[in-house]
């Protein structure tokens, strides 16, 4: 097998920690048990290393639009900040560009032009962030566009847990809300991440019912997916499963060991792993 894509990754560097770019305090660390000489942030080149021990050859980096920038705790990574990346490492990263829905046409437009200028190859939206489910109207346009430039979106679906003491985001993620999108919107390839835990398998049948909608297997350890979603992903869901580790939740050498300990069948790992990704993101 060629090497594995990672469908799901932000920047966790020291610039983003030291400018608050993460979401992330140091309760929430503390609570997935995240090394504690990691938690001032990890460099791009330390990152590529961890990249090559796992055999991951690229990743897809995303420039969160985490909800409404004008309510305290919400943050944003510069599309132009992934960019950059992605420029000095053409050959192992893509990025990914947040959507924040309340910017109206101007989000689009910066939609637009990180796709048809930087390079962008999919969509990323935090509805808990935005504290409105995957199906409310303001999203719309945005579906539309990613629609009109023949991209995916990927958003995260499932529950959520609590990264800011300081602002408790509810879980409006249900993978249920996907189906109306789905119906409405039957050429946009739609993600939902995060397995749709604790609705694991209302994730599934999302995928079962729609050919557009898929899932990933991140931001839980491999070791730790439900029994339901390794069947799934190895079986009749095959084509319809990418992998992803959400780092700096999951470090991305454990997760490529985990997901080998799982024993899936040799033709479905090489869908999970590479080819999925592949084919969803339309990349070369």
């Amino acid at each position: 097998m060629e090497g594995i894509i990672d469908i799901v990754v932000n920047l966790f560097t020291p610039k983003e920690v030291e400018q608050k770019q993460t979401g992330l305090d140091e309760d929430f660390k503390e609570q997935v048990r995240m090394p504690k000489e990691m938690r001032g942030g990890v460099t791009i080149e330390q990152y590529l290393e961890k990249m090559d021990l796992a055999g991951i050859e690229r990743s897809l980096l995303i420039a969160v639009r985490a909800g409404d920038i004008r309510v305290p705790e919400s943050f944003e990574i510069p599309y132009s900040r992934v960019y950059e990346i992605c420029q000095e490492h053409p050959e192992r990263f893509s990025g990914l560009a947040g959507i924040d829905p309340f910017r109206g046409m101007a989000g689009l437009k910066d939609l637009e032009e990180a796709v048809n200028h930087m390079g962008f190859v999919g969509a990323h939206l935090y509805p808990h962030w935005c504290e409105l489910p995957p199906d409310h109207a303001k999203y719309y346009p945005y579906y539309a566009k990613c629609s009109e430039l023949n991209i995916p979106i990927m958003m995260q679906v499932g529950h959520n847990l609590i990264y800011s003491r300081n602002r408790r985001l509810p879980s409006v993620g249900k993978p249920i809300y996907l189906d109306q999108v789905a119906i409405d919107f039957p050429e946009l390839k739609l993600i939902g991440i995060h397995i749709g835990i604790p609705w694991t398998e209302e994730m599934i049948s999302m995928c079962w019912k729609h050919e557009n909608v898929f899932t990933a297997g991140d931001a839980y350890a491999p070791k730790y997916w439900p029994e339901s979603f390794v069947h799934y992903a190895n079986s009749y869901g095959k084509n319809k499963v990418m992998f992803g580790t959400d780092w700096p939740v999951i470090d991305p050498i454990r997760a490529v060991k985990e997901v080998e300990d799982l024993g899936f069948r040799e033709e479905a790992k090489k869908l999970i792993m590479r080819d999925n990704a592949l084919k969803v993101f339309n990349l070369n």
